[in-house]
């Protein structure tokens, strides 16, 4: 028997990558996990005929001669396919994006690359492979892709993810479709569970980055949940969610994390306590100890090994051009013109901060003829700085709430640098 398989607890992407890897194999029969996660049921319920899945009992007692293996390497989210089946397959085939990830099959053949989503790694085979695929097949895949890209806006998004998404539509997909599966609260009891963690949440700033957490008991562990704090995540707006589930029965806890930062890096973070994942989201189930021993063991980590917010010091240039404030502003204007730039702070004669002068003044005082008045009578008296250790997050919000494109350092007083918009552009990019 030739069979594809995917991780137990099927989700999205899962399913695009089994739907592309049957065009890849034909001879191979795909199954289905026991676990489906909610996300997906959807899917599977309108297409259960077409996508043709046999259940994962079947393999009982079944010779697996060749195994192709989607979105995972880890033997033990495929275990429910090979524990039933007799003896392990004679090939293992691999088609996974977490490269980081360590193998468990020794001599499998593995195909891997930096993708969004595994979906789109499988896509670009049969693209090359020159293979047509049919509409519905197109709409799972494309649904997979926007999954776990969460609609091309995650960091790890490549260039290859949008060639894949526009083969799938060319091919069909329909977008409607796709938009409909990818609601994340469909259950009564996620959008009961959602107010109620939301009434509940801790935020907490861990050296400089705001973290929110929620800790709830349940008697025993519903599927969705990811999709809550997903949810809950993108509401608040945190630098990184953790959501903690104590379940009773069976006695165990379930960590279910999300980040906006590359320096709150989930999979180094979630390691310790089981889990894995990407760096922005991930998770790990502690079947052993309490649930609230567990919140504390996290937060202990968390405190002691989170690595230092970014801070104005370390965004911040230095080097500050700056201008007098009785120069005439059409010194102003020349010397803003000879430095290319839209902006700077006014120092007194005294060397002290006086204001701040941008273009707009300029072009104020232009436009009222005055073009050889002192800059002090144009420019902005009423400042908006921060400080050195002004945290990134803090700094973006100044910037965006007060509508500015330069902020002043200062430190003891003094102007310590200044913090532009090209500086914040490439710190975000970066981040």
């Amino acid at each position: 028997m030739k069979i594809i398989v995917g991780h137990t607890n099927i989700d999205l992407d899962c399913i695009g990558s089994m739907v592309l890897a049957r065009y890849l194999h034909p001879e191979h029969t795909p199954v289905m996990s026991r676990l489906i996660h909610p996300a997906a049921r959807n899917v599977i319920n309108l297409y259960r005929y077409h996508l043709g899945y046999t259940p994962s009992e079947e393999l009982k007692g079944q010779s697996i001669e060749s195994a192709v293996i989607v979105d995972t390497r880890s033997a033990s989210r495929v275990k429910e396919y090979f524990e039933q089946a007799a003896g392990e397959p004679g090939e293992i085939i691999i088609y996974d994006h977490h490269s980081a990830d360590t193998c468990d099959f020794t001599g499998a053949t593995i195909y891997q690359g930096n993708y969004g989503s595994n979906t789109t790694m499988l896509c670009l085979k049969v693209i090359e492979q020159n293979i047509s695929v049919s509409e519905r097949d197109a709409t799972i895949a494309l649904t997979g892709i926007y999954a776990d890209t969460g609609n091309f806006t995650h960091d790890n998004v490549t260039r290859d993810d949008f060639t894949a998404a526009s083969y799938l539509l060319e091919h069909g997909a329909d977008i409607k479709l796709t938009n409909n599966f990818l609601k994340s609260l469909r259950e009564e009891y996620q959008l009961s569970l959602f107010h109620e963690i939301m009434n509940t949440l801790v935020w907490q700033d861990i050296n400089g980055h705001q973290i929110v957490f929620s800790y709830y008991a349940m008697e025993r562990q519903n599927a969705g949940l990811a999709a809550v704090v997903e949810e809950i995540f993108n509401i608040e707006n945190p630098d990184a969610m953790f959501g903690v589930f104590h379940f009773d029965k069976p006695p165990c806890t379930l960590i279910i994390a999300r980040s906006r930062k590359n320096v709150i890096d989930l999979t180094d973070i979630l390691r310790p306590f089981g889990g894995g994942g990407h760096t922005k989201a991930a998770s790990a189930l502690v079947k052993q100890g309490e649930g609230k021993d567990v919140f504390r063991s996290l937060l202990e980590y968390l405190t002691a090994h989170l690595e230092d917010a970014v801070t104005a010091r370390d965004i911040m240039s230095p080097d500050v051009i700056t201008v007098q404030q009785d120069w005439p502003l059409v010194e102003a204007s020349r010397f803003f013109e000879d430095h290319d730039i839209s902006g700077a702070p006014v120092m007194k004669s005294s060397g002290e901060l006086g204001g701040m002068l941008t273009l707009r003044d300029i072009m104020t005082g232009r436009k009222n003829g005055k073009m050889s008045s002192p800059v002090k009578a144009y420019m902005r008296t009423k400042l908006i700085t921060c400080e050195p250790d002004t945290t990134a997050r803090e700094i973006e919000n100044l910037m965006f709430i007060n509508g500015i494109g330069h902020l002043p350092v200062v430190e003891d007083g003094r102007l310590a640098g200044i913090i532009t918009r090209t500086d914040m552009l490439k710190f975000l990019q970066h981040s």
